[in-house]
């Protein structure tokens, strides 16, 4: 092989490669144009092919040094930049754009939480006009443990925290994925599980009341509950995005109308993740713990509750310049 004259015609592919990457390691990957994208694929894979040869014959360790370091630049720029680009949009994701699709959707979640404030009032006058009506919604043996024992059941978390936190994420984000996917009934399951968790929280409330107990369940509920029951409205919230695209499409075909709602439902199940493990975290290990002042779990709950509430009305244009 003659090397001067490989070298003169291949060195042209080079310097473009090594230009791409400049501009790339500069401006970032999104500031290709996608035939730039295709060529900078193409020149790293003639280049390494390149590398291969040189390393086979007698080029010289300089010529093999800057093919080894160009073609590191690249694969670093096509894989490693890829992912980091997807992270950084991960990030942009729960930095902007879920707090705009929460007050996009606010409607819906606004609905939902209706829907479960309505099932609350309705349990807790009932419970307090009728005690029968209490054993239809609340399991027999929590009325027996709160009004004959005069004890809350939550000191059962104490000592198997690990375990009671990832058992109750697991039924959190089934509640959640059942009020999302009920959005497929046309919102009749979604609707059912608002209203009933509702009903289940209002007939407890009055029990808990009934008996002098108020105040360490609240304390409970209140640092899990600032961010477990909002993930359970936006998830009522989703499920009626969906219920809105089969019966009410508007001026899209129902197919589309699936997408674009859908769309919005799949963004607000990105935020109610997080949400429930956190809860369940605090639910787990915090909101039972009985070394806690309840004290503090009420400004704990109500400090995590302000802070979600200025998250999810975040606007991009206020950071501008």
């Amino acid at each position: 092989m003659n090397i001067q004259r490989w070298v003169a015609r291949r060195e042209a592919n080079w310097q473009r490669l090594d230009a791409l990457l400049r501009k790339v390691e500069t401006k970032r990957l999104k500031s290709l144009k996608a035939s730039e994208i295709r060529e900078l694929a193409s020149l790293y894979r003639s280049v390494a092919a390149d590398l291969a040869r040189a390393q086979t014959q007698q080029v010289g360790n300089i010529l093999i040094h800057n093919l080894q370091s160009l073609t590191s630049r690249a694969y670093t720029q096509i894989y490693q930049g890829s992912r980091r680009q997807e992270w950084q949009a991960v990030v942009e994701f729960y930095r902007w754009g879920l707090p705009a699709a929460i007050q996009q959707t606010f409607a819906y979640t606004a609905t939902a939480t209706t829907l479960f404030i309505l099932g609350l009032v309705i349990a807790w006058w009932y419970a307090w006009q009728d005690p029968t009506f209490m054993s239809l919604i609340v399991p027999e043996r929590l009325i027996t443990k709160v009004r004959d024992e005069h004890q809350l059941w939550m000191g059962s978390i104490v000592g198997i925290e690990p375990l009671a936190s990832s058992g109750i994420m697991i039924n959190n984000i089934k509640v959640s994925f059942g009020a999302v996917a009920g959005g497929i009934t046309a919102g009749a399951f979604t609707v059912y599980l608002m209203v009933f968790n509702g009903l289940l929280i209002g007939a407890i409330a009055t029990l808990v009341g009934q008996n002098n107990l108020a105040y360490p369940f609240w304390a409970f509920v209140f640092p899990h509950g600032a961010l477990e029951l909002p993930a359970i409205f936006f998830a009522g919230g989703a499920g009626l995005l969906l219920a809105r695209a089969i019966l009410f499409p508007g001026e899209y075909r129902r197919g589309d109308a699936l997408k674009l709602y859908g769309s919005q439902a799949v963004q607000l199940v990105f935020g109610i993740v997080p949400m429930l493990v956190i809860a369940g975290i605090i639910e787990g290990f915090i909101s039972p713990n009985p070394r806690i002042p309840e004290p503090l779990k009420y400004l704990l709950g109500t400090s995590l509750f302000m802070l979600l509430f200025m998250y999810c009305n975040r606007q991009k244009s206020s950071v501008k310049r």
